[in-house]
Formats: structure tokens, C-alpha cells, sequence
């Protein structure tokens, strides 16, 4: 009788254990939101997509995010949205989306600066031309859904895009862009 009950507290805790410390696949929730701002000589700007899509290995224990193994984002480039059409248009014509669709973002290494931040490098893709960058992200587990929240300054010059121009080049946009993201995995 010993035995059996010895046998069973063995495999409950082995179960318990894998429980609170799983290696897991995950999805990009429609909930998530991607965000491009910039400035201009008229004013400041912002377009907005909560179209994203992907995926990420990622160790959840005791509902706390342990290591990120690989994520991997995609974001139709059209997704991006302002409150004018005729700024759409002309973002689309700057990231060329005729000949490139999305816009992806493939994690190459994960640093865990402490419980909540993390440091990650990863490739962008924007405009057909790829560019390595650090990000920081704050990181938060609930429920065993895995939020990331974060930001990136990158320029037009990074992904080989010139500034767009309206107006017969009245009005133009600054230089620098900030990329910001509130990734919801689950």
C-alpha cells in the first residue's frame, strides 16, 4: 500500500512540476496592436494596426516568463491605418506594398535583464530590406497569457526609405519613427 501511494505522490509531482514549468507554443491574439508615429511639418502622426500575426516558443514558470525561445511576427504592411486615406496612401507608396506586403519581425536572441524586462535583437523586415535591432520589452503573465509591450526608433534611412512628401513637398515628414508594440501571446 506504501508503495502505491509512493508511486502516485511521485507522478503527481512530476506532473505539477512540468505544470508550472512548460515550454509552450503560442499565437499572436487579435487583441494585440502595432503602432508606426512620426512627426511632420504640419503635425505629429500616428497609424495603428491590430492585424498582426505569428507565433512563439516561449517557458512560463510558477507565472513568471523564464525564456524566449523564438517569435516570429507578421503585419500586413496595408494594415496600418491613420484617420486619413490620403496618409495612407502615401505611407503605402513609401513601403513600397505593391511589391512588399508585410512587414515581419523574426526574434534571433533573448536576454533576461530581470522578472519583467527583457533585452531582445531581432531582425525587422520593412520595405524588402532587413536590419538587426535591440529592443527592450516589459513583459507581464497572467492567466498564462504572455503580453509583451515595447518600442523601437528607428529612421525612413534604416529600411532604404526616403521621407515622404506632400503637397508638392510642402509638408514632410521627419526623419525618425518610433515603432511601438503591445504583442498579447497566448
Amino acid at each position: 500500500m506504501k508503495t502505491i501511494k509512493s508511486i502516485f505522490l511521485t507522478v503527481a509531482c512530476l506532473a505539477m512540476t512540468t505544470y508550472m514549468s512548460a515550454q509552450k507554443n503560442y499565437t499572436v491574439d487579435a487583441k494585440s496592436t502595432f503602432s508606426v508615429a512620426g512627426t511632420s511639418t504640419m503635425h505629429d502622426w500616428e497609424m495603428k494596426s491590430n492585424s498582426g500575426t505569428g507565433t512563439g516558443n516561449l517557458t512560463v514558470t510558477d507565472a513568471k516568463l523564464t525564456d524566449i525561445h523564438n517569435l516570429t511576427i507578421t503585419l500586413l504592411a496595408e494594415s496600418i491605418k491613420s484617420h486619413k486615406t490620403s496618409m495612407d496612401k502615401v505611407a503605402y507608396e513609401t513601403l513600397n506594398t505593391k511589391t512588399h506586403k508585410n512587414i515581419k519581425y523574426v526574434l534571433k536572441s533573448a536576454e533576461k535583464v530581470n522578472e519583467t524586462t527583457w533585452n531582445l535583437t531581432g531582425t525587422y523586415t520593412i520595405a524588402g530590406v532587413s536590419k538587426d535591432f535591440k529592443t527592450q520589452v516589459k513583459t507581464t503573465v497572467n492567466n498564462g497569457v504572455v503580453t509583451l509591450q515595447g518600442s523601437n526608433k528607428i529612421t525612413f534611412a534604416d529600411f532604404g526609405m526616403t521621407p515622404p512628401k506632400a503637397l508638392l513637398g510642402t509638408i514632410k515628414t521627419g526623419k525618425d519613427l518610433t515603432l511601438n508594440f503591445n504583442i498579447i501571446l497566448k
